[in-house]
């Protein structure tokens, strides 16, 4: 393998690093419970979704994903959808802990994300390439 995914008409690998951070910065994923289930429903999330998570990890209060994604999926929805999956089900498990953190709404996720594209060489690499051609 190449290391690229195939569409209809096209060929690609598109990665992206995404941070989720929770609302108010409260430090929901001290609790290690909170932590695994948090990266567990992400994952289910990006499976019924096509996504594949690479790498996760969390830290008190925000998450980190190492995501492969299609390019049929705008990276806003993504975002989207992965925080609305998982806020859902962190309230069925862990309600009674968040209500402690939000007691009006139920939040998980602060309103913005942080996305990155990565690739598998470098922004050098590529301009000297375009720059050599023709």
């Amino acid at each position: 393998m190449d290391g690229y995914r195939r569409g209809g008409h096209s060929k690609f690998s598109l990665k992206i690093h995404l941070i989720f951070v929770t609302k108010y910065r409260r430090p929901v994923f001290a609790d290690r419970n909170a932590s695994a289930d948090v990266k567990s429903f992400l994952e289910s999330a990006a499976m019924a979704l096509g996504y594949s998570i690479i790498q996760m990890e969390t830290d008190k209060d925000h998450v980190h994903i190492l995501l492969d994604y299609s390019p049929d999926t705008p990276v806003s929805e993504i975002a989207r959808q992965m925080k609305q999956r998982s806020t859902y089900e962190m309230w069925k498990v862990h309600g009674d802990m968040l209500a402690s953190y939000y007691w009006k709404h139920r939040h998980l996720w602060s309103d913005g994300y942080f996305a990155c594209s990565i690739g598998q060489v470098s922004q050098e690499i590529i301009e000297k390439y375009i720059q050599n051609q023709g």
